[in-house]
């Protein structure tokens, strides 16, 4: 079922919609055309309680400053790129340093998720969906290219949010996408994240700068903090005496996947006390978990305030900078090719 409801007024006096899509396992999930964003996430916690695991904001207004990126269809690069510039076709793009001056970071100030997308709602053998489309104009964001976007939120009937995400260039550029929700599943509004048992299945991690740009090394993650293979609690090493948890101040770190193209599970992550657990699944090769290290005293829904590490994020990705290094995965798409990823995040 999908309901369509007045979610308020762009600053250009357009409307916004927000759509809520639920199941008959009472998982309800709430997305906007604003920003082509994820708003709420309600599951049933062990008492059969609908408990709302996504951190957000209760007005359209307060998504215009969101810049954490509650949510968030992120476009069209997703993380950081060196010294904030790319060359294309022998041809050098200048970026938005919007990182410390230095590095462009999630593709600038100009979010993709501050802008309005249309909308078609529908149904297919999975579920009900969403889908959401929008042309990101030539240098928007600084990258080449008129870029044809498409995001489908599909609530399948095992339980699952799935994100496919289509996009097409008229000029070779950059496309790496992902959604940058921040969870807590034992409640937006309740404390942090600490107490999450958490698996990642992945031999590896990207290490990184003092600005968290790959630095092209991989590491494997044996003997380290960095190991979820088995479970750990998020809390149980990330205050240990670890460079890279040191330099990010928590888990900020892309994690190695499988270069396949196939839908893998890469996390898996519970809430001891809600009871609620979430499956990670991607096609792409990396995985980037961050534990909101970055908060402080952000208010969002119902006047919460949310702290560091009040949440945890999956972001389903390209390696970061990977349209720079040689040695990753590329993202750089030519005229017409067609980028396609999926992202599922599956309640069980």
């Amino acid at each position: 079922m999908i309901e369509k409801n007045l979610f308020g007024y762009t600053r250009e006096g357009k409307a916004a919609y927000r759509y809520l899509l639920s199941n008959e396992a009472g998982l309800e999930v709430e997305v906007s055309d604003f920003g082509a964003s994820i708003l709420s996430i309600r599951v049933p916690d062990k008492e059969g309680k609908k408990t709302d695991i996504m951190l957000g904001y209760d007005t359209l207004e307060e998504y215009y400053d969101n810049s954490c990126g509650f949510g968030a269809y992120i476009g069209r690069n997703a993380n950081r790129i060196g010294e904030a510039k790319v060359t294309l076709d022998g041809v050098t793009y200048e970026l938005e340093a919007n990182q410390k001056g230095i590095n462009n970071n999630h593709s600038g100030s100009n979010r993709s998720h501050y802008h309005l997308y249309s909308a078609e709602a529908g149904q297919d053998n999975k579920g009900d969906y969403v889908e959401f489309r929008r042309i990101s104009p030539h240098l928007e964001q600084g990258f080449p290219g008129n870029l044809d976007q498409a995001i489908r939120y599909t609530l399948t009937k095992d339980n699952a949010l799935q994100i496919d995400y289509h996009a097409v260039s008229d000029a070779t550029t950059v496309i790496n996408l992902t959604n940058h929700s921040y969870f807590n599943l034992s409640g937006h509004d309740n404390g942090d994240v600490l107490d999450h048992e958490l698996e990642v299945y992945s031999d590896a991690f990207l290490l990184s700068d003092e600005n968290l740009l790959p630095t092209g090394e991989i590491a494997s993650v044996e003997g380290t903090p960095m190991d979820f293979r088995s479970m750990h609690t998020v809390g149980e090493r990330i205050d240990a005496d670890f460079i890279p948890l040191k330099l990010a101040g928590g888990y900020d770190h892309n994690y190695i996947l499988p270069n396949d193209g196939k839908l893998k599970k890469a996390a898996w992550v519970r809430s001891p006390e809600s009871g609620i657990s979430m499956e990670v699944w991607t096609n792409l090769c990396g995985l980037q978990i961050y534990t909101a290290n970055g908060l402080n005293h952000k208010k969002g829904k119902g006047g919460t305030y949310y702290e560091k590490h009040g949440s945890i994020c999956f972001e389903t990705q390209f390696y970061p900078n990977s349209c720079k290094e040689p040695s990753f995965p590329s993202c750089i798409f030519g005229t017409g090719e067609p980028y396609d990823s999926t992202t599922i995040f599956r309640f069980v």
